[in-house]
């Protein structure tokens, strides 16, 4: 078993080293695609700033840190709505099914709406009449189990897809991500509140590359001659794009456990390959009311370090409800500021069977 875990690990960091290879340079800003992978789906992440590798022990951990799902206690069925800047809709739904002596498996569907956007030209500036939608979603496969107490391994495999009225592209991708803990500074001597150490990489993939009937263009190979055929068949070749490659590793502890009160602080390092390093903060405080359910507050700040940044504070709650038959109903809230752009909200609603 120790040979497993140390294989794993080494696999991680060789990952993790093949993400960080990639130059961290001011240009590679806005050179990926599929950037609505970058968001953030998890209203408990989202209220800590996105300081979740290392926290992560529900259903949503499909998109912070897959390992976190063998931490699930119960299986759970969620779905998350998240209105995004400009009258963009972002969603999630998943479901993750608990098998104590196998693991946990999950999937889950991230979708993303632009809405109808009316269609111009050169010719008619103001609109021609019609009206054409933009989509992206992304469905994920994930696994997830606890090699040893102390230590979590997870792994998901996703289908992309972009589609921009006629035009689609698509990739696939696989997300790895380990959880580990100790005993360090834990104040009960329990692992389970002392430090946390996460880490994931996300979206290690193939390249998006879009096609289809809207690229056609006829041409005139000889414009200023006549006899030859005026409109060739043609068609513009796009490039191929990156998906963004997001490594993040943190770390968490849990300094106040004093009977049904939980304190827990994370922080967060993040190298994507299409802008600057960043770190993430945030806080957790948990209130557990016997037979009733859990409480919880977060408040967290994203981004912090890296330049021309527009997030920012970050803060929100939610319950776990306790009903009858071993039922848990989720409810959670998240705000985030991001500068210039506005705020957004997460709402979240979840069933634990």
């Amino acid at each position: 078993m120790k040979r497993i875990i140390t294989g794993i690990v080494i696999t991680t960091f060789f990952f993790g080293l093949v993400v960080l290879s990639y130059a961290q340079k001011p240009y590679r800003v806005g050179t990926t695609t599929a950037s609505f992978l970058e968001i953030g789906f998890g209203t408990a992440g989202s209220a800590m700033g996105d300081a979740y590798v290392s926290v992560a022990n529900d259903l949503s951990s499909i998109y912070w840190n897959p390992a976190g799902l063998s931490y699930m206690k119960q299986s759970e069925a969620q779905f998350i709505y998240q209105p995004w800047i400009a009258d963009i809709n972002t969603s999630f739904a998943g479901v993750g099914l608990v098998f104590p002596t196998i693991g946990t498996f999950a999937l889950g569907v991230i979708q993303v709406g632009y809405g109808d956007i009316e269609v111009t030209n050169m010719q008619m500036q103001d609109g021609t009449g019609e009206f054409y939608s933009a989509n992206d979603l992304a469905v994920s496969i994930s696994f997830a189990r606890r090699l040893a107490q102390w230590f979590a391994f997870g792994a998901s495999g996703k289908f992309i897809s972009s589609k921009i009225w006629h035009t689609n592209a698509s990739a696939f991708a696989v997300d790895l991500g380990v959880i580990v803990n100790t005993h360090f500074f834990s104040p009960t001597g329990n692992r389970k509140h002392g430090l946390n150490i996460g880490m994931s990489i996300s979206n290690y993939g193939t390249k998006m590359k879009y096609d289809g009937m809207d690229l056609l263009n006829p041409i005139d190979i000889l414009p200023n001659e006549e006899g030859n055929f005026r409109d060739v068949a043609g068609k513009f070749s796009l490039q191929a794009w990156e998906l963004p490659l997001i490594f993040r590793i943190g770390i968490s502890v849990t300094p106040i456990v004093m009977d049904l009160n939980r304190l827990t602080l994370a922080v967060d390092a993040l190298h994507p390959n299409n802008n600057y390093e960043s770190v993430n903060i945030g806080a957790q405080y948990k209130r557990i009311v016997p037979t009733v359910g859990d409480f919880y507050l977060c408040a967290g700040y994203k981004a912090l370090f890296m330049k021309e940044s527009e997030y920012g504070l970050a803060f929100g709650g939610g319950m776990v409800l306790r009903l009858m038959h071993n039922i848990g109903l989720k409810v959670e809230y998240a705000y985030r500021g991001i500068g210039v752009l506005g705020k957004t909200h997460c709402y979240t609603i979840g069933v634990l069977f």
